[in-house]
């Protein structure tokens, strides 16, 4: 007798079900699979190599610590920065929040002392993770929206109390130039401390780990037990701490707190993220890959610098180079869920 499934394909050949194998594990497309630091690695290796031959100054120990230094304010803010996309979260109000720090500083120096300008530029830069994060968490505002709010509002507020003019600090230069270790700068000392401390938080800490679930999914974090609100507002608050620690250093460098100290800073620190393999849909990042990431924009714009390439090129190549890594990642996401 026939079945009812083999009378209603009588007269024609069907072909099996499972001749055509799927995907399966480890069948995934090549781009899926490609780990997220090695492209770094080889366009730092390429950039390395190519500076190397166009400039007779790039490949020396004094040009390495030059690179480091470049990075170092930036890295001392895409720390918390990456621990907040990997959560989902925006901060792009940490170039005004640089700024207000720093203003805030030689302001409170000027009529308090160092110690009390020291102390004003870290409760400042706690006031503004404190406003974004009870804005995000509290309130329910977008955090992209609530960190353009506070840009545009922070970065006006200290042009208010600086007057629009540049504020000098003096008997402050030991942070940002001494040199107590091999020749090192210490802000590079410093930068590369508070990268090893992210790392060990990111990786080995409940808090760590916690930041990772809430950004592949808050619903199910909260319902596990996770208190977002209060992570994600603890994150804000180590955003705008190491904002105010990157602002002391600026000032130090400088001697001065400008009102144009921190001009473009979120654009350099949100590539290096998103470069390093951090998802703008969280979920997905590493304090390494941001590293990676901080070096090749620093090795890129040494380069240019030694070649004598207009600074304003500079800008192009970080735009082109944060769009390039967004594509990646959403073609990376894209291939994830189609395998």
């Amino acid at each position: 007798m026939m079945s009812a499934e083999g009378a209603t394909e009588a007269g024609r050949q069907v072909p099996p079900a499972a001749t055509e194998p799927g995907p399966g594990p480890g069948r995934a497309p090549l781009l899926a699979r490609i780990p997220d630091i090695a492209p770094l690695v080889v366009l730092l290796l390429a950039l390395g190599i190519f500076f190397s031959i166009k400039s007779p100054f790039f490949l020396n120990y004094d040009n390495f610590l030059n690179v480091l230094t470049a990075a170092a304010i930036a890295g001392i803010i895409a720390a918390p920065a990456t621990l907040l996309l990997v959560a989902g979260q925006f901060d792009l109000s940490v170039g005004s929040a640089l700024t207000f720090c720093g203003v805030l500083m030689a302001y409170v120096s000027d009529k308090h002392g160092l110690a009390a300008g020291i102390v004003a530029a870290i409760l400042g830069g706690l006031l503004i993770g404190a406003i974004n994060g009870t804005l995000v968490t509290v309130v329910g505002v977008n955090p992209l929206i609530t960190t353009l709010g506070t840009l545009a509002a922070f970065v006006g507020l200290a042009r208010v109390i600086a007057d629009g003019q540049t504020l000098p600090v003096n008997g402050f230069a030991g942070l940002g130039t001494s040199r107590p270790l091999f020749n090192i700068p210490l802000p590079v000392i410093v930068f590369l401390v508070v990268v090893g401390v992210f790392y060990v938080v990111m990786r080995y800490t409940v808090f760590g780990r916690a930041m990772y679930a809430i950004g592949a999914n808050p619903v199910a974090a909260r319902l596990a037990g996770l208190r977002t609100g209060r992570l994600l507002f603890i994150s804000f608050l180590l955003s705008g701490t190491f904002v105010a620690l990157a602002a002391l250093i600026n000032v130090s460098q400088l001697s001065a707190a400008s009102t144009n100290a921190g001009n473009g800073l979120e654009l350099s620190v949100i590539t290096a993220v998103v470069l390093g393999g951090a998802s703008l849909a969280g979920g997905r990042g590493t304090i390494i890959g941001t590293l990676f990431g901080l070096l090749v924009i620093a090795v890129l714009n040494n380069g240019l610098t030694l070649l004598s390439v207009n600074s304003f090129w500079q800008d192009v190549a970080r735009g082109t180079l944060l769009i390039l890594a967004v594509s990646f990642d959403q073609l990376r996401l894209r291939f994830a869920v189609d395998t």
